[in-house]
């Protein structure tokens, strides 16, 4: 081990390098391995915020969003129906537009 350590009794040889690397490694498999258990039930990790304002679910808006995606309505009535939505059940937060 001292030999290793003394690369020709200057210091440390060119294997100090790969401590950084098995340091990268261990944090990708860490955060690899939370992905897959922990944070599986959550989207998108840790870093997500909950207020989303994208349409999740069955809510009107997605259900609309899902037709308009598979082609059974057109895109004026999507744009119609939306704002219709819009004023019914609003994505706005304070209930003013």
């Amino acid at each position: 081990m001292q030999t290793l350590a003394n690369w020709n009794g200057d210091g440390p040889g060119p294997w100090i390098l790969f401590f950084p690397l098995i340091w990268a490694a261990v944090v990708v498999g860490v955060v690899t391995l939370l992905r897959r258990t922990v944070w599986r039930g959550r989207r998108g990790g840790p870093w997500r915020f909950m207020d989303d304002a994208r349409p999740t679910g069955d809510s009107p808006i997605a259900v609309l969003g899902r037709r308009f995606a598979s082609g059974e309505i057109d895109e004026d009535e999507y744009w119609r129906r939306l704002s219709v939505l819009d004023e019914q059940f609003g994505r706005t937060k304070g209930g003013a537009a």
